[in-house]
């Protein structure tokens, strides 16, 4: 939420490097949910296929 704010009044007032590092938190957070997900599916298929 945070860092699309930053995007956000980056891109309205031209700081583009407020606007950059907007994008930067969000790529980094999107980074982490994916990680977090195949961290899940991962324990998932463990457990699914235990002997």
């Amino acid at each position: 939420m945070k860092a699309r704010a930053k995007t956000e009044i980056g891109a309205r007032t031209g700081n583009r490097p407020l606007a950059a590092e907007g994008r930067t938190e969000q790529a980094e957070a999107k980074l982490l949910r994916t990680q977090d997900r195949l961290r899940s599916v991962a324990n998932e298929i463990r457990r699914k296929y235990k002997r």
